[in-house]
This record gives C-alpha cells, structure tokens and sequence, in this order.
C-alpha cells in the first residue's frame, strides 16, 4: 500500500497531505473526526472532574466548618447590628454577571464611600484597588481579611455553581470596564474562590502580574493545578501573607 495512504499527514510540512484518492479522503476524513472526539472528551471529562471537586470540597467545608460560619456570623453582627453577609455583583465568564457573597467586613456606608478613596489607591493601573488601611473596614473586618476568613461564604456560591473552587477571582463592572482586550482573557473561565496569584502574593501582585498569572493558570490548569493551588491556598491564608 502506497506511504501517503497510510500517512495522510506530510512529514516535511506538518499538515495535512493532499488527498489523492477515495481511500485517502476517507482515511482523512476518519483522522479528523476522531481527533474532534478525542478533544471534546478531554474538555468534557475535565470540564466534569472539576465540577466534582467543586461540589464534593465544598459540601465538606461546609458540613466541617459550620460552627466556624456561626461563630464569625455572631462576631459581625455583634459588633454593628447590621447584615452579617455581603453581596456584590460581579462578573463571571464571558462577562456574565453573578452576586458573590462575603461576610461582611466594611461599615455599613462602605460602597458610598468608595469614590472619595480612590485618589489613595495603592495600585498604580487603577483598575483594581488596594489600600492598606482602608477606613472603612470594622474592627472584626481586619482580623477577617487578614486570613480570608471573609471569602468562606463563597463556598455556597462554588457549590451553586455560579464559582469554582479554582479559577481567576471575579472581578466587578467597574474594573471590567477598564480591561483592555487583552487583559478580557481571564474572563474565559468560570471565576474561583482561589487563584494563582492569590498564592503568590495575594493583593501584593498588581493587575498586570494577577492577568499574567490568570492566563497562566487559564492555558496549563487542570486537576492537579487545582489541587496544588488548593494546597498552597492554605499556606497562604495562615501566614497572611498580601491580606489587604
């Protein structure tokens, strides 16, 4: 039998060879249906995977640390009477929004506040904010930001599937709107309650260095990535290290 028959593919080129006869285009045709198929399996079985680990890890977290829930719940409310949860939209993949919720760790008037302070952000790019010594957070809000204690409510939202456990952190309109094409790449996954720059550095990283690191995780994640973000994510917490 003829090499090019049994080899549809040019050596010399890389792509696909001139198909010849019947046999060649059918043999074509079969090498590129099957690869289609091998693809959306790969995309499908991890796309399900790490929907898994997002229901299975957040149902443990929630069950084990319930009485850590009620107990900074009871902290909140006792130190300004006002809500105990936060929720705020923010937007999701392919720009979908999504209410992300936070036990509460600013005053009550925070949002309103939020323009006066800008002037003092600590991120030169100006499309996310940070300030050390924001006044606008409570007594108990510092000891929660300074481990994170305040995202855990965001285990409801993984397990509702408007979030993954991993993935790039959801941003708001405004910062989107501030996006350049390029920095919209981290828009193409469903956002997480950790990420890779959330390990490395936490709000220490400035905008262009979490994109970088979103895009990173974006072209090479997958379950073992999450798993080792998941892992570092604790280090991370514990020595509060970036905490706002």
């Amino acid at each position: 039998m003829n090499s090019h028959i049994l080899n549809p593919y040019s050596e010399q080129s890389g792509h696909f060879a001139v198909a010849r006869t019947t046999l060649d285009r059918q043999w074509l045709n079969a090498e590129v249906l099957w690869r289609r198929w091998v693809l959306r399996w790969r995309f499908k079985s991890g796309a399900i995977i790490k929907r898994t680990l997002d229901i299975i890890g957040s149902i443990a977290f929630l069950v084990v640390f319930s009485p850590l829930y009620l107990a900074l719940a009871l902290l909140v409310k006792l130190e300004d009477r006002g809500p105990v949860f936060f929720s705020q939209t923010r937007v999701g993949r392919f720009g979908e929004t999504l209410q992300m919720h936070k036990f509460r760790s600013m005053r009550l008037n925070a949002e309103a506040e939020f323009e006066k302070l800008l002037a003092q952000n600590e991120h030169a790019d100006g499309v996310t904010f940070k300030m050390k010594n924001d006044p606008r957070i409570t007594h108990v809000g510092k000891w929660l930001r300074r481990f994170s204690l305040d995202e855990l409510p965001q285990f409801v939202d993984v397990l509702k599937g408007d979030m993954s456990l991993v993935g790039p952190r959801p941003p708001t309109p405004r910062e989107v709107s501030l996006y350049s094409p390029s920095d919209r790449r981290r828009l193409a996954v469903k956002p997480g309650l950790t990420c890779f720059w959330q390990v490395s550095g936490r709000s220490n990283i400035d905008f262009s260095g979490q994109v970088k690191l979103d895009v990173q995780y974006i072209e090479t994640g997958g379950f073992w990535m999450d798993i080792k973000i998941l892992m570092r994510t604790v280090r991370a917490v514990v020595s509060g290290n970036g905490a706002c």
